[in-house]
């Protein structure tokens, strides 16, 4: 899989001889002594917070931490040792790795860089794979715990993570580097910046290629990563600083499996941690049902005007240009599903049986059924598949177009008041077509989900799942030959936000408030204008709706002294929904004899142009309280927070249970097909206390650790109107709500304990050796929320009575080294090593279900063929069966293992 054509590679070598070129014509004039932030990177309009001054609980990660530590880790990973965060690798796929702040996901944080938001905005979530880049050429990484101190009207409920990426007047250095680590890992690397000149002038480049395996089966990858900065200063009023980068990559991926099939492919009883179940092999190469490719360029502009010694004006026009998107299957054999296909003795899919019986061949999936009946039936359209015959590799385009303008103006009223206050635009068009990437043996796919297109029409063209050189390249080759989905998606969002601080002796505070609208629109394309969704006339551009929300947020922070410092700040969020919750009900496989309530286009794929009835904003409101104790060997914060998050919206699916005619059993046909519910009301609140210090013992060994404790629980049983697949409210229990059973369960997905404890060790100048332990507790694991839902008896499920399941805790230990040869004349070879997971620990890092090992409740006494087995008979067969535990746990609970040991190394030539 090639990402960089011949004019790519031209074009990339031309910047790099020209920066270097243009290095010996500049003398440096950058003053690089100073320790301060603001003092090194591009900060612009980034809201940096400053230690013993910002009344927000904040971490700040260095440039050389990250180049010394991160190793082929997760970018998120650095952040592992700071409190309340929980870093994961997921699935294990380049780049798939999380994070979680105060027990909330990246939908919930703020990610930004240099001040500029890229949360998705559609869905809120950022992929990390599509920023990997930025650890090559980030200056400071710096996370503000809960509502944070940025001015703009952004999701940060969690937290806010700013990347502070480097200036183009950077100190003049180059850099060439090369990284090896486990599972043929290779990272090359070149950059250069030429420093400030005497005119103001300043450039920097970077150029990097990253690729092999991580440490799971199946999971080659391949990136690139280019950066370009131009600055420009000409005289102490005017800044302007220019910056392109990108991240272009593919990567193969992995889905989450049961305990027992980790077990069932491992040896001797454990479970065999590099298992994926997405992957195997066809015609003997390497071919995985699962690839993630992407790439999203971004360029923006930054201006600084010093309008006079009281104000300034610093503003940021940017563009992003989202090329990509992920793939997976569409089709079936004989009605069975592709992980559903008997695998090999392996556990790897059968991609050659698959290529075979797609070209009408005999093949024998099942040994114990006949030969051409069931699953073994033979391809009656050989060649052809369809969304229900034969299997085809799809993807789900993700692309998009996003523009934004970021401008913060502040004034000094005096010595002791400054206001600031500015704008925020955005907008953003996302296209959501699919595309086939491979027939696997068929001839073509016969599309029939467009309406426009009634007869159907036939898809020959398949495109690779890489993305393209061009970073402005089409979503789509052909509009012609669109599989599986075809809508987009456009948000419009302006904003306002305003702060007043107030700086005196040993007291800083600020109070501040945002206000934004934010705009939705769906346009689907394969929708005919009148079709009926839910008994309304729809059209094929949705009106645009528009979302208020607001944020007001206030803090102080008082200096005891020289050593001691205490703040405390509260805040308040109104928080609009996201797009699928403002377009959430799905489409309908509705019949021609309900017209009336869907129109009988047979479509399975998206959701329907109807607004959500039930729209309202999330209200997040936060306090927090802090204390600080700065000393020349010991420094430490200690911090308590609450936060309450309500009137979150969510959509589940597929109930179960659910009788049409209430006076007759729950069974068979009585019970509706599909049916869902939308919830309103649902609340968590997180509390929890923090501790994080750093001990210099000497100038030779310095220790550092951290400590926190949450308590994140759901609060309340929220109730949520019932429908059936059709859209239409159907009654439960005498009434059209059901109730969930949601009060005091554990909110799922991160360590609500964590605590680490780490030493750097210098024994000379030139080297640091240094090792960290990580400790996870608390763990809980995500509910089906089929299992709480109330039933009209007004119970619910056994399992569902005992809440989330907790999994093992965990400790994981790192060790690395760095030493630094002066070579003079300016000129460094810096060698790196690191051991990731030291004593290769067993542990899963991902519980993606909560499935309690059962009691006697959970069976019930059945006759079959006039054969009684009671329930005390099927509890003790489950309950004496090992192969139904691991480590206390039920084995058909879905997890991701951690990995095991990983290494990286590398050298780097710095001149």
């Amino acid at each position: 899989m090639k990402l960089i054509n011949k004019s790519m590679l031209t074009a990339i070598i031309t910047l790099s001889t020209a920066s270097v070129y243009y290095a010996q014509q500049v003398q440096d004039t950058a003053d690089t002594r100073s320790k301060d932030i603001e003092a090194v990177v591009l900060t612009g309009v980034a809201d940096i917070a400053k230690d013993r001054k910002t009344p927000v609980a904040v971490s700040t990660i260095k440039e050389a931490q990250i180049v010394e530590r991160l190793g082929n880790q997760e970018f998120p990973e650095i952040l592992k040792s700071t409190p309340s965060i929980y870093a994961a690798k997921g699935g294990g796929g380049f780049g798939d790795g999380r994070m979680n702040i105060r027990g909330f996901d990246t939908n919930n944080q703020a990610v930004m860089i240099n001040g500029v938001p890229v949360n998705g905005m559609e869905d809120g979530a950022v992929y990390w794979s599509n920023w990997l880049g930025l650890s090559d050429v980030t200056s400071a990484m710096q996370v503000q715990r809960g509502l944070g101190s940025s001015k703009l009207a952004i999701a940060s409920v969690g937290g806010t993570t700013n990347i502070i990426t480097r200036a183009a007047d950077k100190k003049k250095e180059g850099n060439v580097f090369l990284g090896v680590g486990n599972d043929g890992y290779l990272k090359t690397l070149f950059s250069y910046n030429t420093g400030k000149s005497a005119k103001g002038w300043s450039t920097s480049f970077l150029m990097s290629r990253t690729a092999g395996a991580t440490y799971i089966d199946g999971s080659d990858f391949e990136a690139y990563n280019y950066y370009f900065a131009l600055g420009y200063q000409p005289n102490e009023k005017h800044d302007f600083q220019f910056t392109f980068t990108g991240a272009p990559q593919w990567h193969m991926q992995n889905f989450q499996s049961s305990i027992a099939n980790f077990i069932k492919y491992g040896e001797n009883g454990e479970p065999n941690r590099r298992y994926n179940s997405n992957w195997g092999y066809m015609n003997g190469d390497i071919m995985s049902q699962s690839i993630n490719f992407y790439s999203k360029p971004v360029a923006s502009v930054n201006w600084d005007w010093k309008i006079s010694e009281r104000s300034k004006l610093s503003s940021v026009l940017y563009g992003s240009w989202g090329r990509g998107g992920g793939t997976g299957v569409i089709g079936s054999i004989n009605g069975t599903n592709i992980n559903s296909l008997p695998k090999t003795a392996d556990g790897l899919i059968r991609f050659d049986d698959i290529q075979a019986w797609n070209q009408g061949q005999n093949v024998i999936w099942d040994p114990a059924v006949a030969n051409n009946t069931g699953i073994n039936k033979i391809n009656a359209t050989p060649g052809v598949a369809t969304r229900t015959n034969g299997l085809a590799r799809r993807a789900s385009i993700n692309s998009h177009d996003w523009y934004g303008l970021l401008s913060n103006f502040q004034h000094k009223f005096n010595e002791n008041w400054n206001f600031s206050g500015g704008v925020d635009l955005r907008y953003y068009y996302g296209y959501h077509p699919g595309v086939l990437t491979d027939l696997w043996g068929n001839n073509k796919y016969i599309e029939k989900d467009d309406m426009n297109n009634p007869g159907g029409y036939d898809v020959t063209l398949v495109q690779s799942p890489t993305p393209s050189a061009n970073p402005f390249v089409k979503t789509v080759k052909d509009k012609g030959q669109i599989v599986y989905r075809n809508y987009d998606g456009e948000v419009l969002w302006g904003g306002l936000f305003g702060q007043l601080e107030y700086s005196k002796d040993k007291v800083s505070a600020f109070v501040q408030g945002s206000v934004s609208e934010q705009g939705y629109k769906r346009i689907d394309n394969w929708l005919k204008d009148g079709v009926i969704q839910q008994g309304q006339a729809v059209t094929q551009k949705t009106d645009t709706k528009f979302l208020f929300g607001f944020n007001v947020k206030a803090g102080v922070n008082y200096n005891i002294d020289d050593q001691h410092n205490v703040f405390a700040n509260v805040g308040y969020y109104a928080k609009q929904p996201l797009f699928n919750s403002v377009f959430n009900s799905p489409l309908a496989p509705a019949t021609s004899t309900n017209p009336a309530v869907n129109s009988p286009d047979g479509r399975a794929t998206g959701n329907q142009q109807i607004v959500n009835p039930l729209l309202t904003n999330e209200k997040i409101a936060s306090a927090e309280l802090g204390y600080g104790f700065r000393s020349r060997i010991f420094n430490a914060n200690v911090n308590l927070y609450y936060t309450s998050w309500k009137d979150r919206y969510q959509r589940f699916t597929n109930l179960p249970g659910i009788p049409i005619n209430p006076a007759l059993p729950a069974t068979g046909t009585n019970v509706y097909n599909r049916p869902f519910a939308n919830l309103t009301g649902i609340q968590e609140i997180h509390m929890g206390a923090e501790f994080e210090g750093t001990l210099k013992v000497t100038d030779y060994l310095s220790f550092n650790g951290m400590f926190s404790i949450g308590n994140w629980e759901y609060k309340g049983n929220p109730t949520g109107t019932l429908y059936d697949e059709n859209g239409t409210p159907i009654t439960f229990n005498g009434n059209a709500e059901v109730s969930f059973a949601l009060d005091g369960v554990k909110v799922s997905d991160a360590a609500q304990t964590t605590a680490a404890l780490g030493f750097t060790l210098k024994p000379v100048k030139q080297l640091s050796i240094f090792s960290n332990w990580n400790y996870y507790s608390n763990y809980y694991g995500l509910i089906n929320f089929a299992d709480v839902y109330v039933k009209a008896d007004g119970t619910t499920t056994n399992n569902g009575r005992k809440g989330a399941l907790e999994y093992p805790s965990y400790n994981l230990f790192d060790l690395g080294l760095s030493y630094t040869f002066d070579l003079g004349k300016n000129q460094r070879l810096v060698l790196t090593g690191n051991v990731y997971n030291l004593f290769d620990t067993t542990y899963i890092s991902d519980g993606k279900s909560s499935t309690h090992v059962k009691d006697l409740a959970d069976f019930a006494t059945t006759t079959t063929g006039g054969v009684t087995t009671t329930a005390q008979q099927k509890y003790d067969a489950y309950i004496n069966n090992p192969a139904n535990f691991y480590k206390g746990l039920d084995t058909s609970n879905t997890v991701y293992f951690g990995f095991g040991r990983t290494w990286a190394a590398s050298v780097a030539f710095k001149f």
